[in-house]
């Protein structure tokens, strides 16, 4: 295969652009991943989306998986992603967590149009789902954050949170205060005061709370969180991990990403089997970002979001940073050509 600098073409034929993690990061910005996931739910909810339910395949101290989708912008998308979730890679290996790649291809051709480094993807359309079902479900006053889980993600859900609320205040915790102590140094350093605390006590404090740890059991309940309180749940992305206590879904107003992906591994995975009914999820993000449901309608309620993960973040974002992209030179391979 040869290698070339192209605008979506080389000599022999339509060029695959590969795009780095850094070239994604440099492509996109905070509004454009939250109008980027807006657009997928949004095509959704209109019929011009669709994402069959996600595969595992398991891998030896952790796990893959595969997340597919297809989108209709005027011209027809279509995106499969593939990550590698291996919580142990930090600690052990210096590696992160999640790993992976997205093909984005062109729906009518079949072409191959982009080979993507999903990290920066995977983080950044993740919270901006967060950000986009704060619009409606957070309290438009909220001040104080608790954020549980003190990675990339944590990180990248701080970041993207402080865009739509007028946050004043941050907590964070983790299973070990180390990992708190150093989120908050790295925050301040980027200009964000966060307070390191010992226990998910704060979160009594806290107008929002965002859990995104690798836990195996739920450890945030109703005697934690107060009235009125934003809740994004954002770690359980397959059905063995599990971090809000079914009493507490069951109490709040709850919204999923995707309801039959949330049923099948995500904390209302863990809630329908203590007793939850699926009649009492209000919501998919769909609905909320279409008009089709309310988000919140009382100052005392607390409000929760069931999120995943859908393919339908991955296609739209990929979607964007192609057509971001395709105004820039980039390394391309002309797929088929000869050495």
């Amino acid at each position: 295969m040869s290698l070339a600098r192209a605008r979506g073409r080389t000599a022999s034929g339509p060029a695959t652009l590969l795009l780095t993690r850094g070239d994604v990061a440099g492509l996109m910005d905070q509004p454009a991943w939250l109008e980027a996931v807006e657009t997928g739910f949004r095509a959704a909810a209109e019929g011009k989306a669709q994402a069959p339910p996600p595969m595992t395949l398991p891998g030896r101290n952790g796990a893959f998986h595969a997340k597919g989708a297809s989108l209709s912008l005027g011209r027809r998308y279509v995106a499969l992603k593939l990550n590698g979730n291996f919580p142990d890679n930090p600690e052990a290996r210096g590696l992160p967590t999640i790993q992976g790649a997205i093909l984005l291809c062109d729906g009518e051709t079949g072409v191959l149009l982009a080979i993507m480094d999903s990290i920066e993807i995977t983080l950044r359309r993740t919270a901006a789902a967060t950000a986009l079902a704060a619009r409606y479900l957070a309290r438009p006053d909220s001040r104080t954050i608790l954020v549980c889980g003190c990675g990339a993600q944590g990180r990248a859900q701080l970041e993207a949170l402080r865009d739509m609320l007028p946050l004043a205040r941050a907590f964070a915790w983790d299973c070990r205060p180390d990992r708190a102590r150093a989120f908050a140094r790295d925050m301040a350093m980027a200009g964000v005061s966060v307070e390191a605390v010992e226990d998910v006590a704060a979160a009594l404090e806290a107008d929002v709370i965002v859990t995104c740890t690798t836990a195996r059991s739920p450890f945030l309940g109703p005697s934690q969180v107060r009235p009125g309180t934003f809740v994004a749940a954002v770690g359980a992305d397959s059905p063995d991990k599990s971090e809000i206590e079914p009493a507490l879904m069951a109490s709040a107003l709850v919204v999923a990403d995707r309801l039959d992906q949330c049923a099948a591994m995500g904390d209302l995975h863990h809630a329908l089997a203590a007793g939850m009914e699926r009649r009492n999820v209000h919501a998919e993000l769909a609905d909320l970002v279409t008009g089709r449901k309310p988000g919140r309608t009382m100052q005392h309620q607390i409000t929760l979001f069931d999120s995943t993960g859908t393919a339908l973040q991955d296609v739209a974002s990929a979607a964007r940073i192609y057509e971001r992209a395709l105004g820039r030179a980039f390394p391309a391979i002309a797929l088929g050509a000869a050495a």
